[in-house]
């Protein structure tokens, strides 16, 4: 790995050079391997980028999956024409390493309800974004700081009549999904099932839906790796997206020079 993985502590030792078929990757997306735009519809992943992907995930023989906010059928736009393991609104959509996919659904009457008070709450004010997911919600207000404590207010009301619902805070984003399901629940079945098991776990994420998925890995003696400032259970950190694109880079370059030298 290169000089740019640095550990989250006043030491900065370089990670190991992994070997692809003992390592199972996951990245988070907006704010991981894309940067993060005012509008959800306007993030992009470089081509190039997902062609590293690409490499990473034939060499590691399908142990790399994306981890994300975003439903499953977003992530696959974004890494076009890739197809990966995904788990989509914090899990509650899953992609598996077999190509089966699970979904977990809200009852039809409450997910109307939720969406209509959502929509009416967000509507009073002015420059917030109300997501629908389907079975989650994203209410954003990038673009309406002064609205975040009423975004969350009305977030509060939502789950306060639902139990079955829970919030999950962003950035400059707060998230209502289903109860039990978060990104370090989605990499631990991700660990149980090929081509992931009896591998070491690499996550890299930047937010805090992140940080559950850095106390799962952490736990599995893997590697957590923070993209960006604040306080992280990671253990490591880069500064930027750009910083991981180098590091897959790296990464995909290394697992070349490997095969090559494997078939002398």
């Amino acid at each position: 790995m290169t000089s740019e993985i640095q550990e989250n502590t006043s030491e900065t030792p370089l990670l190991p050079h992994p070997d692809s078929q003992q390592y199972a990757f996951f990245f988070d997306v907006d704010g991981t391997l894309a940067e993060i735009c005012d509008e959800p519809d306007a993030v992009t992943i470089p081509s190039d980028v997902r062609q590293h992907l690409q490499t990473l995930f034939a060499a590691s023989s399908g142990a790399l999956a994306l981890i994300s906010g975003r439903p499953v059928e977003q992530l696959d736009q974004l890494v076009t024409p890739l197809i990966l393991p995904a788990a989509g609104v914090h899990g509650a959509e899953m992609r598996d390493g077999a190509g089966q996919f699970h979904r977990v659904t809200l009852p039809a009457q409450m997910a109307k309800d939720v969406e209509e008070t959502l929509a009416a709450g967000m509507q009073k004010l002015p420059g917030t974004l109300l997501e629908i997911k389907g079975m989650a919600f994203a209410l954003h207000y990038r673009q309406a700081m002064l609205h975040q404590q009423h975004v969350l207010e009305l977030a509060e009301s939502v789950v306060a009549k639902h139990p079955e619902l829970v919030l999950q805070p962003g950035k400059c984003v707060i998230e209502i999904k289903p109860r039990g399901k978060d990104k370090g629940a989605a990499i631990y079945d991700f660990m149980q099932q090929p081509p992931f098991a009896g591998r070491v776990p690499v996550f890299v994420g930047d937010d805090l839906t992140d940080e559950k998925g850095f106390e799962v890995v952490n736990a599995m003696n893997g590697i957590s790796v923070k993209v960006g400032e604040g306080s992280s259970l990671a253990q490591y950190r880069v500064k930027t997206v750009h910083d991981v694109y180098r590091w897959i880079d790296a990464l995909q370059r290394h697992t070349l020079t490997v095969n090559k030298e494997s078939e002398l």
